[in-house]
């Protein structure tokens, strides 16, 4: 025991301070896209999983990215990607850049901000997914991020949380699965679709065993990325209840 006790005050204090400045993704990390230019088609036809239109209306779908690279290699002139994490959106149709300012998500409204504002817990819900998106969720309870800090948990029941987190393509056999879980949740409550995967089926868009979200189950934020960095995520639910702006 006091090995132990000497060993944490050697490493100190170790919880990031967030937000900050200069926080930005690591060196390999590629956040929000820039479109220098409107001729996409190289990039277009790079693009393995179909999330640059070219054309009329010219456009990268961040909801299909899986955040490669591809476009930017193929296309250096056209698709640049920054180092910036704050990749969230309150709609579908933001998360299409087509060269303004990307239009980052809003909070949620005052009274759920009274809500959840101090308290907020979801419920994570793996719709078979792959794992990455599920471990940078977990990565947030870690000494490191602190996650708890702002207020903010993740919890095992449907019962005892505000909100749904969802993550993978949701399959066929996780449909049914999912919406229990949705119908558990006490009301007023929020959803959460993290990942390529959960936003348009990633990688597996198309296939006959991957439904999506179903259309009666609202999702209030998005979080692009394949998977969504945990700096993404946790700016996300920090925006979402108005823990920053």
């Amino acid at each position: 025991m006091i090995k132990a006790l000497l060993a944490r005050i050697k490493q100190g204090y170790r919880t990031m301070e967030f937000p900050a400045p200069e926080l930005k993704l690591p060196h390999r990390g590629l956040g929000v896209p820039r479109l220098k230019s409107r001729h996409l088609e190289k990039a277009a036809a790079a693009c393995p999983y179909g999330g640059i239109s070219a054309g009329e209306n010219p456009g990268l779908d961040l909801g299909r990215c899986v955040f490669c690279g591809a476009c930017a290699k193929a296309a250096p002139e056209a698709v640049e990607f920054t180092r910036e994490y704050k990749l969230c959106a309150s709609d579908r149709g933001s998360l299409v850049v087509t060269g303004g300012e990307y239009r980052r998500a809003e909070t949620l409204g005052a009274e759920l901000r009274g809500l959840f504002g101090r308290s907020f817990r979801l419920r994570q819900v793996s719709a078979g997914g792959c794992n990455a998106c599920e471990a940078d969720c977990n990565v947030l309870a870690t000494p490191a991020w602190d996650l708890g800090r702002f207020g903010v948990q993740f919890v095992a029941s449907p019962r005892h949380a505000d909100g749904l987190l969802i993550t993978g393509p949701v399959t066929r056999n996780m449909e049914l699965a999912l919406r229990k879980t949705y119908d558990a949740l006490p009301s007023p409550k929020v959803v959460i679709a993290s990942g390529a995967c959960a936003i348009s089926g990633g990688p597996y868009a198309g296939h006959e065993e991957c439904v999506g979200i179903p259309a009666d189950i609202p999702v209030d934020m998005y979080i692009p990325g394949c998977p969504p960095h945990p700096l993404s995520i946790l700016d996300a639910l920090l925006r979402l209840i108005g823990r920053i702006d």
